[in-house]
């Protein structure tokens, strides 16, 4: 279970969540099943009325929800949207998430939304541009911040540094939380060649505000990051190598496509809950 008085950056662990997804509504709302606390994507509730309005009132008259976002693109060489930021934050006051999140990458450029995650060169330009763009963000929205690592499919020539340096230097600049994609980490460090324990090791743990968990799709060659099947075997490995480090930290199941029946997401929660519990009572030891 979430243990509230444990804070990082001033944020609780809420424990182990799933990812409130259309396909569950009817039961969620109907059994009111046993789950921590729920994410939901801020842009399918930016609007003014409506089914999503009235199903997230159903959602938080019985459960905690967090918001995370696709949109943000906080790498784009844009002006930051204030129009979508004075949006996010007025879901916000209604919400009460105790933290915002969104991608560490850009999404598209002189006005033109790719709606795609995409990467940035790891340079010491692109850190203090970023950084400052979280800082603006996190002041605006006068909330924590967490950005997410992205799986990415190439790298650029630019690059000075590793993504896990790069994240790490963003985060302590921005004075920003991390919400950490264990499946990610672990599929680009497939598609790009990397050492992911090295990845979970060199993050700042004090910074890792939440994880993220999800399936995968393997092509041989390279792996895509499809949120449509179980977690791997070698994702939870690195999950319980990162929970050993930071402790308990608010952990999140995505699961967008080829959506199961509900009980086999909760079942994905259980996982995550019992790896926890028992790296609580290794570090207690």
């Amino acid at each position: 279970m979430a243990t509230p008085e444990r804070m990082r950056l001033g944020l609780p662990d809420l424990g182990v969540g799933v990812g409130l997804r259309i396909p569950h509504y009817r039961h969620v709302f109907e059994h009111r099943p046993r789950v921590d606390w729920f994410e939901i994507i801020s842009e399918n509730f930016m609007v003014d009325g409506g089914m999503p309005i009235a199903n997230l009132d159903r959602a938080l008259a019985s459960y905690r929800l967090v918001q995370h976002g696709v949109s943000l693109s906080i790498g784009s060489p844009d002006p930051l949207d204030f129009d979508y930021l004075r949006r996010l934050k007025a879901l916000l006051g209604k919400v009460r998430s105790p933290w915002v999140s969104d991608h560490l990458c850009w999404t598209g450029a002189h006005g033109l939304n790719l709606h795609d995650l995409l990467p940035l060169p790891y340079t010491e330009e692109a850190v203090r541009y970023v950084a400052a763009r979280a800082r603006a963000v996190q002041d605006f929205l006068e909330v924590r911040l967490a950005l997410e690592n992205v799986s990415s499919y190439l790298t650029f020539t630019a690059s000075r540094m590793t993504e896990w340096e790069f994240l790490s230097a963003v985060a302590e600049e921005a004075d920003c939380g991390i919400l950490l994609d264990v499946n990610n980490v672990y599929v680009s460090s497939f598609n790009h060649g990397f050492d992911p324990v090295a990845y979970i090791d060199g993050v700042p743990h004090h910074r890792i505000v939440q994880f993220h968990l999800a399936g995968h799709t393997h092509h041989g060659r390279y792996i895509l990051d499809t949120h449509s099947a179980h977690v791997d075997d070698a994702v939870w490995a690195l999950y319980r190598r990162a929970v050993a480090r930071t402790g308990d930290v608010s952990t999140l199941i995505e699961w967008d496509d080829d959506i199961p029946p509900f009980e086999v997401l909760a079942a994905e929660a259980e996982k995550a809950r019992v790896i926890r519990e028992e790296v609580a009572r290794a570090r207690a030891a």
